[in-house]
């Protein structure tokens, strides 16, 4: 049976299965025919039915269950970064920065005005644009660079991939990765290729089976990626930037979020060479995430692309939260106290992993505003026997495109957690995983 489903290309026929889905023919949980049957009936490809359904998953329109088959996806919500709604529960799984340690704007708000800015003058404000260009280039191989501002990382991501990509492109994502890119990609319609990240970033053999599978973009993340805090080591980036050599027209999009926090170097995956690439950074992590501005350097053919999607009047970032950017980025006693903070993240996510392993749960502080704790039992498990005990986490399968070793993780705020509040959910965890049939290892012994 193919449930009036019609087509003979595969996006015909996930468009049928889609109007079969929006007129309520078809509802959350209703199966598909498998492949072999929908082929069959339409006398298409096996091939092609694959593709019809490969572009439904990606939109979000059906899931694939294994042996369960395919079937039309429910209206769960999408996993987001930020604090629960409607909890009860300490949450330790918000990844938000310290309000605390935010500067406040009040000072610079009081001298920041001037003239009105009117249509048709330029979309970046020229003293934030001579900071913003120093900042950048301090860190790039490229020397002929432009340009950009954005309403924030995630809105530069998005259109950096729109006016690069089409439909079904191809895109290689670090696995696990960062909730914002997986939304991206998958409401953009592009294919996510996974590729593992270990101690020292994004792993070459991953990158290469990526490139080999013809993707057209890298989204990256140099240092404190997340969720794991891994940053890329010297060796590691000079061996991807050797492997993408020979790709020098795939778009390369480093999405350094952490940047003025950050306790790691910065090292690049751009080449001197490398014709298409963006370098963006946010300033919502040091300046707050209502600050929605971000800095994109990139070659000028992709500026050039990105800022036709920038037009002043419509989408351009306001030239007041420009000033205001840069009246706190060049204020000394900002820029010092933007440095305790990254300090003081570090300094607790250390503290917290010391106690974990103190306990006999092994863990290791990378860099950002997160943990990333190895389990010896699923997370899952772990997480709901935190919950009795009045904390919400994060289980690290929510981050992972193909990776199973996120199951037995966990993803942890805790750095504005009081010392007694730290030791009550290190506490916490350690009974968890043993409830959850987990041993840890005597204290001395790892």
């Amino acid at each position: 049976m193919t449930l009036e489903i019609t087509g003979r290309s595969a996006a015909d026929i996930a468009a049928s299965v889609r109007a079969l889905i929006e007129r309520g023919a078809l509802s959350p949980g209703d199966p598909l025919p498998p492949v072999r049957n929908l082929a069959d009936d339409l006398g298409v490809n096996r091939n092609t039915a694959v593709a019809a359904y490969r572009q439904l998953t990606q939109a979000g329109m059906v899931v694939t269950r294994g042996r369960g088959g395919t079937r039309v996806a429910g209206r769960s919500p999408v996993a987001q970064e930020g604090f629960a709604a409607d909890s009860v529960l300490r949450d330790v799984a918000t990844g938000n920065p310290d309000p605390d340690l935010i500067p406040d704007p009040s000072r610079a708000l009081t001298g920041m005005a001037g003239r009105p800015v009117l249509y048709g003058e330029p979309v970046i404000d020229p003293d934030l644009e001579r900071w913003a260009d120093a900042w950048m280039r301090a860190d790039l191989a490229p020397s002929d660079l432009r340009l950009t501002i954005t309403s924030g990382a995630a809105d530069a991501v998005e259109r950096l991939l729109a006016q690069a990509l089409v439909r079904d492109d191809a895109v290689a994502l670090e696995d696990p990765c960062f909730l914002t890119s997986i939304h991206t990609v998958r409401v953009g319609g592009y294919r996510p290729v996974p590729v593992p990240v270990d101690d020292e970033g994004m792993t070459v053999e991953g990158l290469r089976a990526a490139l080999d599978q013809g993707v057209r973009a890298v989204v990256c993340t140099p240092r404190a990626q997340n969720p794991t805090g891994a940053s890329l080591s010297e060796r590691r980036a000079e061996q991807l930037r050797e492997l993408l050599r020979a790709h020098p027209y795939v778009l390369v999009i480093e999405d350094d979020h952490f940047s003025m926090l950050s306790r790691r170097p910065f090292r690049s995956l751009i080449g001197p060479d490398h014709r298409r690439w963006a370098l963006v950074r946010s300033v919502s992590k040091f300046l707050g995430p209502d600050m929605c501005l971000a800095v994109t350097a990139s070659d000028p053919d992709t500026a050039e692309r990105l800022a036709m999607r920038l037009t002043p009047g419509t989408t351009w970032v306001s030239h007041l939260l420009q000033r205001l950017t840069l009246a706190l980025v060049t204020d000394p006693s900002v820029v010092s106290a933007i440095g305790e903070a990254g300090a003081h993240y570090a300094a607790r996510n250390d503290a917290f992993a010391a106690r974990l392993t103190g306990l006999g749960l092994p863990a290791a502080a990378g860099d950002g505003l997160n943990l990333w704790i190895a389990l010896p039992v699923p997370a899952r498990d772990v997480s709901e026997h935190l919950m009795r005990r009045g904390w919400l986490a994060r289980a690290g399968d929510e981050f992972a495109l193909g990776d199973a070793s996120a199951s037995r993780r966990l993803r942890l705020t805790v750095h504005d957690l009081g010392e007694a509040d730290a030791d009550r959910l290190a506490t916490d965890i350690v009974g968890a995983v043993r409830a959850a049939g987990g041993r840890l290892i005597p204290t001395g012994m790892e």
